[in-house]
């Protein structure tokens, strides 16, 4: 009867899925660069590859940090901010597009002296960003509850020159990061005080559909899996990943994922996505296919982790730990791709 007991033992194990080692673990932690004397939030993330520069938006503090992408050391802070949230890194113009919610507005820098060339002449509470490459214009949400509107904008500029090109109006005071076709003509956007998606016609320059988000509500970080036509919206109440197909404004899957999450990434090349959450962890999804999904690690972060850029040439996850308010504990995080 031993026997017996210890040969169905040895077979339940065996049969048993085991843990992954962290030498299997899908990211893996390089380093770590404290940041001392930070409080409240960080935003978000660019790159120069060529000039192996990092830049991270100092939401709170003000500035923009700037670090070496080969070291990680800070190389300098830059100011005259007031509250910068997104970037866009132009190396062939050689310029810097930081998105500023103040009321100083949004500037255009050059990017080897960081002197102001510009400023982009918008509505106030410039925050996230998208960018059309082909016809070479930037989207900036503007308005909102921040500045104290209760309508917001979609304003359309000209990185370069910061000319601007038109807006378009959202009867929504929350609206939040969006997800461009490159090859095709709309545009997505969370509107979360609304908990839905609007689709915007980048020609026409206005909303034509309008998706609900059924599952979960503070809908906010978006990715776009182009190719496979599916959309990736991430809610903070509760949090979770909810995948759209974009032919038809239909969810066709959904699965728990970290709270308080500013960012999500699609890496295309292992058919993963990445959701950074600030109670301490990095949700890391597999895509089996178009419309199924699997968490399959829970790789440990720090509280306050939220917001994060994939670097695809670098296989690299670059992730900013916001202390929050009067705390203590920034860090840059960065992660191998395994």
């Amino acid at each position: 009867m031993k026997k017996l007991l210890l040969a169905l033992f040895a077979f339940l194990l065996a049969m048993t899925p085991q843990a992954k080692s962290v030498d299997d673990a899908p990211l893996k932690l390089v380093q770590s660069v404290d940041l001392p004397n930070y409080s409240g939030d960080f935003d978000h993330f660019a790159v120069d590859l060529d000039g192996k520069r990092l830049f991270l938006a100092a939401e709170d503090h003000g500035t923009v940090e700037v670090f070496n992408l080969n070291s990680g050391t800070k190389m300098r802070t830059i100011e005259g901010f007031e509250a910068p949230h997104s970037f866009l890194f132009m190396p062939q113009a050689d310029r810097l597009l930081v998105t500023d919610s103040g009321k100083g507005l949004s500037k255009i820098l050059d990017a080897n002296s960081f002197k102001v060339i510009k400023t982009v002449q918008i509505t106030p509470g410039a925050d996230s960003i998208g960018f059309d490459r082909g016809a070479h214009q930037l989207y900036i949400v503007t308005g909102g509850k921040d500045v104290q509107m209760d309508h917001s904008f979609l304003s359309i500029v000209d990185p370069v020159n910061g000319k601007h090109l038109g807006d378009i109006p959202f009867d929504a005071n929350h609206v939040e990061a969006m997800a461009i076709e490159q090859s095709g003509q709309r545009l997505f956007i969370n509107v979360t005080d609304q908990n839905h998606i609007a689709v915007v016609d980048k020609n026409k320059r206005q909303i034509i559909d309008r998706w609900p988000v059924n599952e979960c509500q503070q809908n906010s970080p978006i990715a776009l899996d182009e190719p496979n036509h599916r959309l990736f919206v991430v809610c903070r109440k509760p949090g979770m990943l909810v995948v759209f197909d974009t032919s038809t404004g239909k969810s066709v899957a959904s699965l728990p994922a970290p709270e308080r999450a500013d960012d999500v990434a699609f890496d295309a090349q292992r058919h993963r996505v990445y959701i950074t959450g600030g109670e301490g962890y990095i949700g890391v999804y597999q895509q089996k296919d178009a419309d199924h999904y699997e968490l399959i690690s829970k790789v440990p972060s720090a509280v306050g982790a939220k917001t994060a850029l994939l670097v695809p040439q670098l296989n690299r996850l670059y992730v900013a730990v916001s202390p929050g308010e009067g705390k203590v504990g920034a860090k840059v995080l960065t992660f191998q791709v395994e």
